[in-house]
């Protein structure tokens, strides 16, 4: 059983205060030209995405530089609704992939979705750094909550991939899963993904 927790990707996806919107326009229309096309402007950190340390790291890798081992493995999912304490408890397996169920997810296209979402703290950051994680995700618009991004350095700063906005993550609280988070190949500072749990 595969649970899809990418959010839909168009005009109407929310998009980080201060960045660009995603336009889409035709490029081809079946009636006119015999084929439909579309020409797609989306910035790298849109929708469900993954940041690269290129996003935050001075001569950080880009999305391209890591082997495709590392968008994939034996994951976790954590409930830290009631705060990011959970994670010292939660039993995390050293070089996996873990996800934080914030449940912000419900409030995706409100306007406290960008303005009041929980972040874990610096301490939580390093505890996860020794546990050699490949990725961590979460469903929230950011794990940094501060303008000078602290979280995203301390884990972009291990090459600790993170993946941002996914949706339909309470199924998974409790359970045992594999994850696949393939993004776009980019050679870029993050690109969407599209990020799926196997139950």
């Amino acid at each position: 059983m595969f649970i899809d927790l990418s959010v839909l990707l168009n005009e109407q996806t929310p998009v980080y205060p201060g960045d660009p919107k995603t336009a889409i326009k035709p490029a081809g229309v079946l009636a006119k030209d015999g084929w439909c096309d579309h020409y797609v402007s989306v910035g790298t950190h849109v929708g469900t995405h993954i940041d690269a340390p290129m996003h935050m790291i001075e001569s950080g890798k880009s999305l391209d530089k890591f082997e495709l081992d590392r968008f994939a493995g034996s994951a976790q999912c954590i409930d830290v609704s009631d705060g990011f304490d959970a994670v010292k408890t939660a039993g995390i397996q050293e070089g996996g992939i873990v996800l934080f169920c914030t449940k912000m997810s419900d409030k995706y296209f409100d306007k406290a979705y960008y303005e009041n979402y929980p972040v874990m703290s610096e301490e939580v950051a390093n505890y996860l750094v020794t546990k050699k994680l490949k990725m961590v995700g979460l469903d929230a618009c950011s794990v940094d909550n501060k303008d000078d991004f602290p979280i995203h350095k301390i884990l972009l700063g291990n090459d600790i991939l993170i993946i941002e906005n996914l949706t339909n993550m309470i199924q998974l609280i409790g359970k045992e899963f594999k994850l696949y988070a393939l993004p776009i190949k980019l050679g870029l500072d993050g690109a969407p993904a599209r990020v799926v749990a196997e139950l």
